[in-house]
Order: C-alpha cells, then sequence, then structure tokens
C-alpha cells in the first residue's frame, strides 16, 4: 500500500508540475509543498536510494549500531563499513566500492515538506521492519551496496519478537527480511519497484538472536522485470540457511516530453476540480483523492 501511495503520489507531483499550465494553480501547489521537498519524488531513484538531505528534523538511523547489536554483529558491521572507504598513498581516503544505505522508520515523514504527504499516506504508518522502538526486538539489520558489482549485503540480527518454532525465527520474519534485501537491491538499481514473485527453499533454522548474513545480486533485467536472488548464511558463510529468488516490477515510468500532451488531456477533470482551494491554498486531501480516484 505504502509503495502504491509513493507511486501515486510521484506521478502526481510530475504531472503537476510538467503539465499543469495555470500559474495560479501551480503557485498553489508551490506554496503548499516548496519545490526543493518535490524534488525525491521527481525521480524513481531518488525514491529507493535519496540519503534525504533535505530533512525538517533529525531522525534516527535505525542501520547504525545500537547497544543491543552482538560483538559478531558490530564485526560484521565495521568490516563492511571500512570497505566503503580506501586509503591511498600520502594517506587519502577515497570512496571504497562499497556503501551504507541509511534506514528510517518512515523516510517519507522526515523529508521536507513530507509531513504533509505523510498525513495524505496514513500518518500512523511505518515501515514493518522499523515499527518498534525496543532494540534488538525485532529486525536489527544493515544494508551495505555494491553497485559496480549490482549486489548487497544485509547484516541481519534476529530479535525475540521473531520467534516461530521455539529458540527460531519465524518463516514469515525470514521472508521478510528477504524482501527487504531483494526489494533495496532491485529498487536501487532500477527505481521504484513492487515484488512480483519471491520463492523460497528454507534449508537449515535461524537461532534467535544470531547474525546472518542475506547476500544479494542481479541475475538480469528484462523490460520493467529485474530479477534477483540471494543465500542466508551464517556469519563466517559456513552455513547455508536459506536460498531464495526473486523478481520486481519497476513501477510507473516517468512522464516523457512527448505525452505531456496525452497527460493534459487525461488531467482535464482533474485540474478542474484542484482548483477548489480553502483559504486561498490547495486542499491536498481532495487533491490527493481525485488523482487517486479520478471521477
Amino acid at each position: 500500500m505504502l509503495r502504491h501511495g509513493l507511486q501515486v503520489t510521484r506521478v502526481f507531483c510530475q504531472t503537476v508540475l510538467h503539465t499543469v499550465s495555470a500559474r495560479p494553480l501551480r503557485s498553489a501547489i508551490l506554496r503548499l509543498i516548496p519545490r526543493t521537498a518535490l524534488l525525491p519524488w521527481l525521480s524513481s531513484r531518488a525514491v529507493s536510494v535519496s540519503e534525504w538531505p533535505l530533512l525538517s528534523s533529525p531522525p534516527r538511523d535505525y542501520s547504525l549500531p545500537n547497544p543491543s547489536w552482538s560483538t559478531e554483529m558490530r564485526r560484521l558491521y565495521e568490516y563492511y563499513d571500512s570497505l566503503c572507504e580506501k586509503e591511498m598513498e600520502g594517506g587519502e581516503k577515497k570512496p571504497g566500492g562499497w556503501g551504507r544505505l541509511p534506514s528510517y522508520n518512515r523516510t517519507l515523514k522526515y523529508a521536507a515538506g513530507g509531513k504533509c504527504l505523510s498525513k495524505l499516506l496514513k500518518e500512523k504508518a511505518r515501515l514493518f521492519t522499523r515499527n518498534t522502538e525496543e532494540q534488538g526486538a525485532a529486525f536489527e539489520y544493515v544494508v551495505f551496496m555494491n553497485k559496480s558489482e549490482k549486489r548487497c549485503v544485509c547484516i541481519f540480527q534476529a530479535g525475540h519478537l521473531l520467534e516461530g518454532p521455539p529458540g527460531n525465527v519465524h518463516g514469515g520474519a525470514i521472508a521478510t527480511i528477504i524482501d527487504t534485501s531483494l526489494g533495496t537491491l532491485a529498487g536501487y538499481l532500477s527505481g521504484i519497484v513492487m515484488t512480483a514473485n519471491l520463492n523460497i527453499n528454507y534449508c537449515s533454522p535461524i537461532p534467535l538472536g544470531s547474525v546472518v548474513l542475506i547476500d544479494s545480486v542481479l541475475d538480469k533485467v528484462e523490460g520493467r522485470k529485474t530479477f534477483v536472488s540471494c543465500q542466508v548464511t551464517s556469519s563466517d558463510g559456513s552455513k547455508l540457511h536459506t536460498e531464495a529468488t526473486g523478481n520486481a516490477v519497476a513501477g510507473l515510468p516517468i512522464p516523457r516530453q512527448s505525452q505531456h500532451a496525452t497527460l493534459k488531456k487525461k488531467m482535464s477533470n482533474t485540474h478542474r476540480h484542484l482548483k477548489h482551494t480553502f483559504h486561498g491554498r490547495l486542499n491536498p486531501s481532495f487533491a490527493y483523492f481525485k488523482v487517486c480516484f479520478p471521477c
């Protein structure tokens, strides 16, 4: 539902900013949501990988170490973090092939202007894997990406709230972190995506509190479909816990210049309704409703 809402919001922003020519309407929209706040929505890649520099308040980055992390979790974090920079001759440091991806309980809420958009897309919503403030209770993970290798590694520590068979992680929780890892890789490479298919083979249980690695790679891209696969292994790689393959479908494409005339025609009714304002400003809830459910 959240992914669908992100797609709708992005297309709405693109269409309004690029196809609506009425100056009063355009000005009203820009007064409601600053132009800088809309930048992430004008590019599908930005939604997937942006580090959101335009923050209205400092968010908590859940991918950073916290006291609940085990020694093994910290060791692996420090190892991959060290690969994010390489030291050159003379002590100069340059970016390495790897990069850590930040993680928030709801990125949309923290972007400049995002509080308004967050209310349109259910204000109390939270990312499923980041929906508790109790450190170490559920999903503790961090993702490192290597763009040149088209690969990402997720370091995952399972908390006590994820129990399935006594003392072991629930199969659904394993599927969730796999979907998160594969979806992150596919989204990084292809923009906004939605999981279309996920096949999982469970090989051995994962004990609660243990640390595992989810190593995900790109297999191929066919049109809008991105095919990815992963292996879930013990932290030292000696034991295979789970294998999975999946494919994700890219979201709605960014409108091209040649499509603007068609979009203007399709948006004519919506354009008329968008002129409804409260105290001289756009009614965002009404505008959002008309875009999602045009009459």
